[in-house]
């Protein structure tokens, strides 16, 4: 499945840090990466950072020597990054409570990065950030760009059907680890309403909505028009990207289809599934015998370490002239399956899932008149998180100035008790008493209370609310902390100025 690959770290309040890498399938399978759905706190740590940050470089025989960076320059650009990071995170969060993201994406970095952070669900928490294609973002920015990824918007292939799924898993993840608050879990929640609401209220999911059916689409392109759809096909791994390969080679009008996988189970399960095309399984044992057999090889396992390597795809048997004298591989793994030298081989195309954007470019309009329907589907659920958000800013208030009345009447009622005498009081008359002074006070509540909402329900503005709260604090020495308070005030009047 694609996934939301990226290194991300999220602040959400003072002092309260936590990191997150998600590899290419959050979850243990193969798929290409598209984009990062950040903001995943898994687990408090301290305000400082301590000790030397581990960086983890995947060390394997594909052929980037030059893209490997070396581990001690690298830990310490990370060190530096995240320091510089957490002088100014640390300096906003005495301000108010906020919200950042760090990562990366297919946007920012290449796959022969992103690869290389592909790391294990249990390792997730020994994770860093490398910070030559990282992003920052924060607050607002951060949030939207949440709320983008569940809508499948910021994914190279627009709508990509499976990103919603994944969210989905983070938020089960978190929450299982204890690792998402109040905040980070409703941001999440509003951000998987946005992208259910995106999909069934536009028509992003409609034509190439998925890496598989970019590979496809893809792997048919190269191919000579006489002959694409009776090249002979090979897929390794039946997972959920195999699964639609061989659905998108079906509808394409291809007939039959070889498939290597290492448990049988999953392929007949594909073969109920899809009864117009021929499907013929083959043990893990004769994938390269299978792939000497093919014209067209699609990739898509969770393996760590390159299936084909140069001397494997230099032995294979040359294709035929219908299909060109070329045999395609089309690895839309993360890691890669296939190592980049086969590339150089003379007769072979090796295409990963960067070489996809091929494909998303060649409806460039129609994505962009897409993602404008979308944009504002996503403009109404981020205000309704924000204006959520932004009524936390009242709860101490509106705490402190019911434990307050609370109090006065406490005191008042036991003076009364203590006038009328134990002797004369039945518990009933007690009872009705203590209701008449809750009731009371509820009343007198009720007016000061509701001009305290800033939830989005009302016309009310965050700046009536704020001075409101402002006021009530001075009234009854509340002592909320004032300092949070003006700051939100500056900054609002700053905004609407700007």
């Amino acid at each position: 499945m694609a996934t939301a690959s990226g290194v991300v770290i999220t602040v959400a309040g003072p002092g309260k840090v936590g990191s997150v890498l998600r590899r290419s399938s959050p979850f243990r399978s193969s798929s290409a990466s598209w984009s990062s759905a950040g903001l995943y706190r898994v687990r408090p740590t301290g305000p400082t950072y301590s000790g030397s940050p581990r960086v983890v470089l995947r060390r394997s025989p594909r052929c980037e020597v030059k893209a490997d960076l070396d581990e001690k320059s690298a830990a310490a650009a990370s060190v530096s990054a995240l320091e510089q990071f957490k002088i100014s995170a640390d300096r906003y969060m005495k301000e108010r409570s906020s919200i950042a993201v760090i990562g990366l994406s297919v946007h920012t970095a290449p796959v022969e990065m992103r690869e290389k952070l592909a790391v294990p669900e249990a390792q997730w928490p020994r994770a860093i950030e490398l910070r030559q294609h990282l992003f920052v973002l924060r607050d607002n920015d951060a949030t939207k760009h949440l709320f983008e990824v569940s809508a499948g918007l910021d994914s190279l292939v627009l709508g990509e059907g499976q990103i919603l799924a994944q969210v989905k898993q983070v938020v089960r993840i978190g929450q299982g680890s204890g690792g998402l608050g109040k905040n980070i879990d409703r941001m999440f929640k509003d951000a998987i309403t946005a992208g259910k609401r995106v999909r069934s209220e536009t028509n992003i999911a409609s034509g190439a909505v998925s890496v598989s059916s970019a590979a496809v689409e893809l792997a048919l392109m190269k191919l000579p028009k006489s002959h694409s759809t009776s090249a002979r096909m090979l897929v390794i791994g039946a997972g959920k990207m195999g699964k639609l390969v061989i659905k998108h080679l079906a509808a394409k009008g291809c007939k039959k289809v070889v498939v290597v996988n290492r448990s049988v189970e999953r392929v007949d399960a594909i073969r109920e599934e899809l009864k117009d095309i021929e499907i013929i399984y083959r043990p893990f044992s004769e994938m390269l015998s299978s792939a000497a057999e093919a014209d067209v090889i699609f990739t898509s396992t969770a393996s760590e370490t390159p299936l084909f390597l140069k001397e494997h795809v230099e032995a294979l048997p040359p294709v035929g002239d219908e299909v060109g004298n070329v045999r395609h591989f089309v690895d839309i793994s993360v890691p890669r399956n296939v190592g980049s030298c086969a590339a150089n081989l003379e007769h072979t195309r090796v295409y990963n899932v960067d070489d996809l954007k091929e494909v998303v470019e060649a409806n460039k309009e129609d994505r962009l008149r897409k993602a404008l329907e979308a944009q504002s589907i996503i403009t109404q659920e981020l205000k309704r998180f924000e204006a959520w958000r932004d009524s936390l800013e009242t709860v101490p208030t509106i705490k402190k100035l019911r434990s307050y009345a609370d109090r006065i009447r406490v005191s008042e009622l036991e003076k009364c008790f203590q006038k009328i005498g134990d002797d004369a009081l039945t518990k009933k008359m007690r009872k009705a008493i203590e209701d008449l002074s809750s009731g009371i006070v509820n009343k007198l509540l009720h007016g000061p209370l509701q001009h305290l909402r800033c939830d989005g329900t009302d016309s009310r503005t965050l700046d009536e609310t704020l001075e409101n709260m402002h006021a009530l604090n001075r009234m009854f020495s509340l002592d909320t902390e004032k300092a949070i308070l003006e700051q939100k005030i500056k900054a609002k009047v700053e905004k609407t100025q700007s």
